[in-house]
């Protein structure tokens, strides 16, 4: 397999003309025969360069509103022909084929006319068919031809050419390949994705993942593993939309958290002031406040010991206030969606601190896709959604909760969502007061909450428990009513959770004789 190959005639086509010129000047300087189409042609002759029409090499005009003009022996026998093969080159002259050692195609912008909202004979149009046909033509034959698909490649390629006297070698070859197939292959999983909503297709006979390489990371969840960031064009305001103001590079582990801290905070989006503080993807503290200040310090008193070193998200811009409470204890990462320039300088002052910002929330009501791998397959199903409303919610007890034990009890459903199953909030006040996250049996997760609620208390030099007239979300029904006698004996008035148990006759007498208010919410928020 010959390493070196020059480049001696090039096939240009891109819709994403970044720094088209440049390339095509330095090609053009080193003797590099040009050949375009359509509006690449235009514009490499606007500026001066000699150009092929790709008409003259098929001997056919672009047709049928441009959706021919590539796809024809003349192109594609000029990239695919292996030129250590004497029937293909005796093929190639008896049909007047010529080779072509350098492709540049970048795709239809099919993702860039959904997300603009384009109705669908548009969408249709800009499902590029000769571009990802010549590509995997290229990149098949890689042997001889180098294939670029990306702007971000056009300089590693020019160096090359300036090491190699006008060749590439053989590795830069296939690591260009292996680019294109990976981008014709996220290419058509986003028409299909596309296709299947359009048709209303939820389970397609094939379902495939694309994702752009955001960053390479140190390790995965522990030092042994390797790790990577990808993102998946969506766009959700969020981790991979955010901008980095400071600090040394996220983590795997922070990536996770700052997506569950911020993805959490949505949920009070258009609310008063909220923070959300997480370690280890569940939620340590969430309060509102009359300033994102005060909302922060409610969150902290909620667990102080485990909000060290944690991850804090907001509903709003940071201020300097808040900054200032922020940096009294380590915190990895802080995202928001903006923050003061005063913040900015503040939190400069702690260099290890990051800080991220977005340009808004993340829509909490807005269904998704999330996906789980396991052992020989994946795992598929829409992103929680689901919320509820007080017309949604079903007084099971003779007594009804009031107006701020009913306020409370929807602050505390919205966090339940976010906490690993099994899964116990306490709140008062619109604050949390306690979490129980991620134990095997509910009432331990009751225990563990109001446990850590009266340990915070003692902290505090306070004589009751937090715990102590509060009210209680769990995530799923109690399946026996000690989890709810639990909940009442830490103090709590009022609960919220699903309903649907075996039990529930006995669930409910219990909690009429403690004197709770109870409340269905018909639906639950398992969180694995």
């Amino acid at each position: 397999m010959p390493n070196l190959v020059p480049i001696g005639r090039a096939l240009i086509s891109v819709s994403d003309k970044s720094g088209l010129l440049d390339l095509a000047r330095a090609l053009a300087a080193r003797g590099v025969e040009l050949i375009s189409t359509g509006g690449t042609s235009g514009m490499l002759r606007t500026a001066g360069l000699k150009v092929r029409d790709v008409s003259e090499v098929t001997g056919f005009p672009e047709m049928m509103d441009g959706r021919v003009k590539t796809l024809h022996p003349n192109v594609h026998g000029a990239l695919l022909a292996l030129r250590d093969d004497d029937e293909h080159l005796l093929a190639m002259a008896a049909h007047g084929i010529e080779p072509i050692d350098l492709l540049i195609v970048n795709l239809y912008p099919f993702e860039e006319t959904v997300a603009k909202g384009a109705d669908h004979a548009t969408c249709i149009e800009n499902i590029d068919i000769g571009g990802p046909a010549m590509i995997r033509a290229a990149s098949k034959n890689h042997k001889f031809v180098t294939v670029l698909t990306d702007p971000s490649d056009y300089q590693p390629f020019l160096d090359q050419m300036a090491a190699h006297d006008g060749a590439t070698t053989l590795a830069f070859r296939q690591k260009m390949a292996l680019t294109a197939y990976a981008k014709t292959a996220a290419y058509d999983t986003a028409v299909s994705a596309w296709m299947a909503g359009q048709i209303g297709e939820r389970t397609p006979r094939h379902k495939t993942f694309g994702g752009k390489l955001a960053q390479g990371l140190r390790y995965g969840e522990n030092p042994h593993q390797s790790a990577a960031f990808y993102t998946d064009g969506s766009k959700r305001e969020g981790v991979a939309t955010a901008r980095q103001w400071q600090g040394k590079e996220l983590s795997y582990n922070n990536i996770n958290d700052t997506d569950a801290a911020f993805e959490l905070v949505a949920e009070f989006a258009g609310d008063a002031p909220a923070c959300a503080i997480i370690k280890h993807a569940n939620p340590c503290g969430v309060a509102t406040g009359a300033s994102l200040a005060e909302a922060y310090a409610r969150a902290y008193d909620c667990d102080r010991t485990s909000a060290f070193g944690g991850i804090v998200a907001l509903n709003q811009p940071l201020d300097a206030e808040t900054a200032e409470k922020i940096i009294e204890i380590f915190t990895e990462v802080v995202i928001a969606p903006g923050a003061s320039d005063e913040a900015k300088a503040i939190f400069a002052t702690k260099k290890n601190l990051r800080l991220l910002t977005t340009a808004g929330l993340p829509d909490a009501r807005s269904k998704g896709m999330a996906f789980k791998q396991v052992a020989g397959g994946f795992l598929v199903q829409d992103r929680d959604a689901g919320f509820v409303t007080p017309s949604d919610l079903k007084v099971v007890t003779k007594r009804a909760p009031t107006d701020a034990e009913l306020t409370d009890l929807l602050f505390a459903w919205k966090v339940a969502k976010h906490v690993k199953s099994n899964a116990i909030i306490y709140v008062k006040g619109g604050a949390t007061v306690g979490v129980g996250a991620g134990q095997m049996s509910r009432i331990d997760s009751t225990r563990i909450a109001a446990r850590k609620s009266q340990d915070m208390a003692e902290a505090l030099g306070l004589s009751a428990p937090l715990t102590q007239g509060s009210v209680v979300a769990s995530d799923a029904f109690f399946p026996f009513a000690d989890g709810l006698i639990a909940a009442a004996e830490a103090g709590a008035t009022a609960i919220i959770q699903p309903g649907g148990s075996m039990r529930d006759d006995e669930v409910i007498a219990a909690a009429d004789a403690a004197g709770l208010a109870m409340v269905f919410t018909g639906q639950r928020h398992f969180r694995h």
